[in-house]
């Protein structure tokens, strides 16, 4: 019943596989990694695509899909680097078995927030940020179609 309510509070787009102990360590690693424009960590906005987690030779190895909010971002370095480090600081034996991929396949939009992510941008910018980016993107297609 656990596995069911964690899978349920993962952002939707994410994928993972491998050992679950490990997988959880690096989600939790992941939300202490925020993008600096935005208030909400990188694991709840949805910027995690794919998360693989294992032992190779009885030593943890972790791949990572990711994305940023926008091409061209100038902060990527600093985002990687933290997220290297926070996996580090939860997975101290890892050393360097960290992989990390930087994808814009597909773009991120805000559907992909999480819904904690949805929480705490709500809280923060008081509406739901996603429901208004689908509705101003119902808006564009209606008006294309025109």
């Amino acid at each position: 019943m656990s596995e069911q309510i964690k899978e349920s509070k993962r952002p939707p787009n994410l994928e993972v596989s491998g050992d679950n102990e490990l997988i959880r360590k690096v989600e939790d690693a992941l939300k202490e990694v925020y993008d600096p424009e935005i208030p909400v960590n990188v694991y709840d906005l949805g910027l995690v695509y794919q998360i693989e987690a294992k032992y190779v030779n009885n030593k943890p190895k972790v791949m990572i899909v990711m994305t940023l909010t926008a091409i061209g971002c100038p902060v990527t370095g600093s985002i990687l680097a933290y997220v290297e480090e926070a996996i580090k600081d939860r997975i101290p034996d890892i050393d360097d078995n960290i992989d990390i991929e930087v994808t814009f396949e597909p773009p991120w939009n805000p559907d992909m927030v999480s819904e904690e992510g949805r929480e705490l941008l709500k809280e923060v910018y008081g509406y739901d940020v996603v429901e208004e980016w689908k509705k101003n993107m119902q808006n564009v297609q209606q008006g294309l179609q025109s």
